[in-house]
């Protein structure tokens, strides 16, 4: 385990099902707080839909909008996780409310002219019992780049069930070997990137 320098985590869980509703997207999203924690990551589970995140581009949609206090957390994490559920194939459009708002961090910089986002590293992890994964974490990871984060290698661990089948993520007896070992990898690279990130920012602005 390394734990020279500390880091923190933030999982935004975009589970349709609000609090407390067990959730398989929250599930996975633990796993990976939990092998983070191996790598000295200290992590924070957040359910979006359980709070009143308002349409729009803006980093305040007024009153109301529980967006600019989820932003604290974002901006106060080194690394940001993005869990969802598969539905029809795609993201669940909570994700895809998370994406939306965080459009707003491509005009927020700091004094020497980076995007806050420069420097912390993205992550996803999808569930569901359809294919989808792999184009869900392309989507993610494409939006996530634009807006200033940064993806470490393999960042990306899912589980999909067959096709036309009803088993949940969090119905297993067990986690799927490959999807832990998945996982570990993730939180790996995840943990080491962002420990370079933060020794050796990236340039300023020209």
């Amino acid at each position: 385990m390394t734990t020279a320098t500390p880091l923190r985590a933030l999982a935004l869980t975009c589970s349709l099902k609000p609090s407390p509703a067990p959730s398989s997207t929250d599930l996975i999203a633990r796993q990976v707080l939990d092998a983070l924690a191996e790598h000295g990551v200290e992590g924070e589970l957040l359910r979006v839909v359980d709070h009143d995140v308002k349409p729009g581009v803006e980093v305040d949609m007024g009153d109301g909008d529980a967006w600019p206090a989820i932003r604290e957390k974002v901006l106060a994490a080194d690394v940001l996780l993005i869990a969802t559920p598969t539905w029809v194939g795609q993201m669940s459009s909570v994700a895809n409310r998370v994406l939306e708002r965080l459009d707003a961090e491509i005009s927020e910089t700091d004094d020497q002219g980076r995007p806050h986002t420069f420097g912390k590293v993205a992550v996803v992890a999808v569930v569901g019992n359809e294919d989808g994964a792999h184009k869900i974490s392309a989507d993610l990871f494409q939006a996530l780049d634009d807006v200033g984060f940064t993806v470490p290698a393999q960042g990306a661990t899912y589980w999909n069930g067959e096709a036309m089948h009803g088993t949940d993520y969090q119905d297993l007896d067990e986690t799927p070997g490959a999807t832990a070992t998945t996982t570990a990898t993730v939180a790996r690279n995840a943990a080491h990137l962002a420990r370079l990130l933060k020794a050796s920012p990236y340039p300023p602005a020209s």
